[in-house]
């Protein structure tokens, strides 16, 4: 359920469709399943970790895609149980983290009903910060007849 009507806004921008459904996003709070954390290690290395309990590799898959990370859970064929009592969640999942400029996916590992995404900024030499040196230009004096009398 949409809090926020966006809809006279569209009338009048071009192209911010997108942040409008960033904000949708945001907003929804029925995105609770499944739990996760997102860690910093240092200046540009950071880890995403899901709690996926009951899923297998061959259940999980991770990508990536215009900026956009996907991890999503599905048991492949799974048998109907009887369960007295059910606790552990094995609902289908999917699970979407918009990854900022320059951050780019390193690895995945499952690991103790875990799924560890790492990630890294990598900065292009050419967006990163340098020092540009002050060349100052030289002084030419007034001379003879230019001069102030």
């Amino acid at each position: 359920m949409r809090t926020f009507d966006f809809s006279p806004l569209f009338r009048s921008t071009v192209g911010f469709d997108r942040l409008f459904d960033m904000l949708d996003q945001a907003a929804d709070t029925s995105q609770g399943y499944p739990p996760y954390n997102i860690e910093r290690s240092d200046e540009t290395h950071y880890r995403i970790t899901v709690a996926v309990a009951g899923f297998a590799e061959k259940d999980l898959n991770v990508d990536v895609r215009d900026g956009v990370l996907t991890v999503t859970g599905k048991h492949e064929g799974a048998d109907k149980q009887a369960y007295l009592y059910q606790g552990i969640a094995g609902r289908a999942f999917e699970r979407r983290f918009q990854l900022a400029e320059h951050v780019e996916v390193r690895g995945a590992k499952l690991e103790n009903g875990l799924l560890h995404v790492e990630l890294e900024r990598v900065v292009p030499e050419e967006k990163k910060p340098r020092r540009i040196a002050i060349n100052a230009p030289e002084l030419k004096t007034i001379e003879g007849q230019a001069r102030a009398a």
